[in-house]
């Protein structure tokens, strides 16, 4: 018997009908579902009942999603799955760089959809204990696994949650060359298998915030046509204490 809490998703979308086809789905699933028919609406939603994920329409007339996916930005870290009947390259970046999760295109079946679900509030469960200790990279890097915080000389910058669990995976096999597929598989899931772009995307999200100069990077490698090596600064802090 399934004794967690069910997650509340709200769904934001101007068709009434797209509206009662998710929610029937979601119901059916075991989630608690909210329903916001506009931009104002979703962002009284996400205040009130601060949801665990949020299912955003792009084209609504008004408010459009990607000012609303600003909008909820500023007051919540909540996971949206952008909803679009276009699958756009230009919009799906424009929404990842406002803050989005992911993209289903319509028509969608329930079953991507509940795929794409799960796939994503997987990337915001805690990674178990984490360690609780900052990690030193050198003196100019710390990353701090347990407030998701990257510490560049001094300053403290918030990595979301898509953000640290890519650092923490390439953090853990410093080192070693980790390939696409399995940065793809254990950062987003195995849906997300060939989704190279997405990956590329994130990493250069975080070259931006770790990097000194992001176009020569100094922690995260290219191993072209293979994936990407984080510095092995568990063997540098070695020769570092031998000498």
């Amino acid at each position: 018997m399934n004794t967690h809490t069910p997650k509340t998703i709200l769904v934001v979308d101007d068709e009434p009908r797209m509206v009662r086809f998710v929610k029937m789905n979601l119901d059916l699933e075991g989630y608690l579902t909210l329903e916001a028919n506009n931009g104002m609406q979703a962002l009284e939603k996400v205040r009130d009942h601060q949801p665990d994920l949020v299912l955003l329409d792009v084209e609504m007339p008004g408010m459009d999603g990607f000012e609303t996916l600003r909008r909820i930005r500023a007051i919540s870290d909540a996971p949206v799955i952008m909803l679009t009947v276009r699958a756009d390259e230009d919009d799906r970046i424009k929404g990842l760089d406002l803050g989005a999760d992911d993209y289903v295109t319509k028509p969608f079946s329930p079953r991507e959809l509940s795929s794409r679900i799960r796939a994503v509030l997987r990337r915001f469960e805690p990674q178990g204990r984490p360690d609780d200790q900052i990690v030193t990279i050198d003196d100019r890097l710390q990353v701090d696994l347990q407030r998701r915080q990257v510490i560049v000389e001094g300053e403290r910058l918030s990595l979301r949650p898509t953000e640290y669990r890519l650092l923490y995976h390439l953090i853990q096999n410093a080192g070693w060359v980790m390939p696409h597929e399995t940065l793809l598989t254990k950062v987003w899931g195995h849906e997300y298998v060939n989704d190279n772009h997405l990956l590329r995307l994130y990493i250069t999200y975080l070259r931006q915030k770790i990097e000194p100069d992001p176009s020569q990077p100094r922690y995260i490698f290219t191993e072209r046509g293979l994936g990407y090596r984080f510095v092995d600064f568990k063997e540098r802090h070695k020769l570092d204490n031998s000498l």
